[in-house]
């Protein structure tokens, strides 16, 4: 092969592999303790689960957890804009709302900073995956309904694909106890497929 020809094919391998690595997702997830394997062993929380079913499914995706323990939509607000410029990706999952609740933040305030985020990550040219998420019923029932909302919302609103409830087959088991760690907000290593299976069906979706 002539000198000029092998360069070529080198060239030619090189940008195929470049298109390749492009077009593996990155999967960004950002949430709060349910995301962050709060109480759990290191690897046995759903987002590493998340990465053994891609893998078994054979999805060659990259999953960045940018989750943090006690999280609010306005934290994952203020540090959403470096996480998408340092990994640039293809799809968002944001798991936050929990702790405004915990913490009686306002509701708009949440739906906003929902709302802003979903709005930052789709301009950067990812589809996103929000989880809603639902409130213990000593909240009253108008407060719960009210929260519950919030997401439908800004989903609807920003035509975000939804998980209307996490926690669903958790919380709501009827087994529920079981599931939570003692300090009853928690899920177990128990609780972490079923919170993947809830989730994965919608960002199956979104990868394809």
């Amino acid at each position: 092969m002539a000198r000029r020809d092998c360069i070529a094919a080198l060239a030619a391998f090189a940008a195929a592999g470049s298109a390749r690595a492009a077009a593996e997702p990155v999967i960004l997830v950002l949430g709060d303790s349910l995301s962050a394997e709060y109480g759990l062993a290191r690897g046995s929380g759903w987002v590493t689960l998340l990465e053994q079913r891609l893998a078994s499914e054979g999805i060659a995706a990259r999953v960045v957890n940018a989750s943090v323990s006690g999280e609010t939509t306005s934290g994952g607000r203020a540090r959403l804009a470096a996480l998408l410029k340092t990994h640039r990706p293809t799809q968002v999952i944001i798991e936050l709302g929990a702790n405004d609740a915990l913490r009686g933040l306002p509701l708009q305030n949440t739906e906003d900073n929902l709302a802003w985020m979903v709005q930052q990550a789709q301009a950067g040219g990812a589809r996103v995956l929000l989880l809603g998420m639902q409130v213990p019923p000593n909240y009253g029932g108008d407060y719960g309904r009210r929260f519950s909302q919030v997401f439908e919302n800004v989903a609807q609103r920003r035509k975000a694909a939804l998980v209307p409830f996490f926690l669903k087959g958790v919380a709501d088991a009827p087994d529920a106890p079981r599931l939570f760690q003692s300090d009853r907000i928690h899920p177990t290593a128990q609780a972490q497929p079923q919170m993947l299976a809830n989730v994965w069906p919608e960002l199956k979706k979104l990868l394809r």
